[in-house]
C-alpha cells in the first residue's frame, strides 16, 4: 500500500485531500502541530465525513494515522513516503519547507526514488513557492536530488469545508462538490492515480479561473455581507443587493477570463451560477468572518479582487464591481482577525488613498486606485 503524507490534518485537510487520498488506496499520514488532533488520528484512525447537500450522506475515511510534523518521527516518515500533500495555508508553506528539506536531504542518502509533493493551497503556484523555500534549505547535492527525483507540480483546489461539530471530533462537514486539478508535466515518475484529481497541462487558466471566480466572489460576498450586517455567506447571497453586486463582480472577471484563456463564454457562465448556488446551500453555515478572513492577503495584487480587476483592465474590460469589491474589503471590519485590525490602522494613519497603495501595491497615480477610493468614500455615504 503507498504512504502519502498529508501535512494540514485540519478540515481541508481531513475532509478534501486526505479522504481523497485514503479512498484512492494510499496509507495517509496527516502531520500536524496540533497533539490533540493527533493523538485522535492515532487513536482512531478514522473519521466521517458528511456531505452537508440537498443529497445528504456520509463517507466513511479509515485506515489514517497521525503524526507532530514538528516531531522527531517526521523526518523518517518523510523518506518511506510515496506522496505528500499540503493544506495548511499560505502563509504556513515556508514554516514547513525546512522539515521537507530534512526529509529530502535523508530521502536522498537513503537512496529513494522519486517523490512528488502538491500544496494545495489557495495560491497561485503554491507547489512552485514551496519548491523555493525547500530548496532555500538544501545542500547542493539535496538541490540536485530535487531536480532528477523530486516534483513540484502546482494544483488548484475547490471545496468548501465550513466548521462542523460531530460526535466524532475528527468528523468533518463537507459541501457535495469539489475539484481537484493537478499540473500533469510537473510530476516525477508515474503519475499517481487519485480519485478525483484531475489532470491538465494548463493549470495557470484552471487556477485563475478558481481563484478570479469562486474565490473572488466568495471574499466579496463576505465583506459585503458583513457590511450590512449578515452573520453567513448564505444570508449574504440571498441579499438582493449583494447578489447583484457579486453576479456583477463574477461576471466582470469571467469575461476576463474568456478573453484570456478561451474559456467557452457559456460554460462559463454555467460555472458562475454552480458558484451561486454552492454560495446559497442551506446546509452549510459558512461565516463572513471566515470568508472575509486575511483582508491583506486577499487583497494582494494577483489575488482574487485586484488580480481579476487588472485583467479586465489590461483588457480593456470593465472591472468596476471588481474594485467595490476591494473597498468592500478595506471596509471589512473584525478585531480580532490581525489583517484587519492592520488595515483599518492603515487608514487611520494613512488615509484610505494610503492604505489602498499599502494593501494593494497600486500607486497613486494608477488608474484603479482612485477609483477604489472613490467606491471606498461612496459607501461611507
Amino acid at each position: 500500500m503507498p504512504t502519502a503524507i498529508q501535512f494540514g490534518a485540519g478540515n481541508i485537510g481531513r475532509g478534501f485531500i486526505g479522504a481523497l487520498l485514503a479512498q484512492s488506496g494510499y496509507k495517509v499520514i496527516f502531520a500536524d502541530v496540533n497533539e490533540t488532533l493527533i493523538s485522535a488520528l492515532r487513536d482512531k484512525g478514522e473519521y466521517t465525513i458528511h456531505i452537508m447537500d440537498l443529497d445528504q450522506r456520509t463517507e466513511k475515511v479509515s485506515g489514517v494515522t497521525g503524526i507532530l510534523s514538528n516531531g522527531p518521527d517526521i523526518v523518517p516518515a518523510i523518506v518511506d513516503a510515496d506522496l505528500i500533500t499540503t493544506a495548511v495555508g499560505p502563509n504556513v508553506l515556508k514554516i514547513i519547507a525546512s522539515t521537507l528539506a530534512k526529509g529530502i536531504e535523508a530521502r536522498a542518502a537513503a537512496g529513494k526514488g522519486d517523490l512528488n509533493i502538491i500544496a494545495c493551497e489557495n495560491m497561485v503556484g503554491a507547489s512552485s513557492f514551496l519548491k523555493e523555500q525547500v530548496e532555500q534549505h538544501l545542500s547542493d547535492a539535496g538541490k540536485k536530488y530535487v531536480a532528477e527525483h523530486v516534483g513540484f507540480p502546482n494544483s488548484s483546489v475547490d471545496r468548501i469545508v465550513p466548521p462542523f461539530t460531530g460526535e466524532n471530533p475528527l468528523d468533518v462537514g463537507v459541501e457535495s462538490f469539489y475539484e481537484w486539478i493537478v499540473e500533469e508535466p510537473a510530476f516525477k515518475g508515474p503519475v499517481p492515480n487519485i480519485e478525483g484529481m484531475k489532470l491538465t497541462d494548463n493549470l495557470v487558466a484552471y487556477v485563475q479561473r478558481k481563484l478570479f471566480t469562486l474565490n473572488s466572489g466568495h471574499a466579496i460576498t463576505a465583506y459585503l455581507g458583513s457590511r450590512k450586517g449578515h452573520q453567513t455567506v448564505e444570508d449574504s447571497i440571498n441579499d438582493p443587493e449583494i447578489r447583484e453586486a457579486v453576479l456583477s463582480a463574477m461576471r466582470q472577471s469571467g469575461a476576463a477570463l474568456v478573453r484570456q484563456y478561451g474559456f467557452d463564454a457559456e460554460e462559463h457562465e454555467k460555472y458562475i451560477q454552480k458558484i451561486e448556488k454552492r454560495f446559497k446551500n442551506p446546509y452549510i453555515r459558512d461565516e463572513v468572518l471566515r470568508v472575509g478572513r486575511e483582508p491583506l492577503r486577499k487583497l494582494g495584487a494577483k489575488d482574487r479582487i485586484i488580480g481579476p480587476a487588472t485583467m479586465a483592465a489590461d483588457l480593456g474590460l470593465p472591472h468596476d464591481a471588481l474594485l467595490r469589491g476591494a473597498a468592500a474589503a478595506l471596509h471589512y471590519n473584525n478585531p480580532e482577525d490581525p489583517q484587519s485590525v492592520q488595515v483599518q490602522q492603515l487608514i487611520k494613519d494613512k488615509g484610505v488613498a494610503g492604505a489602498v497603495t499599502e494593501s494593494t501595491g497600486l500607486s497613486a497615480d494608477h488608474p484603479m486606485h482612485a477609483k477604489i477610493v472613490g467606491a471606498y468614500n461612496e459607501m461611507d455615504k
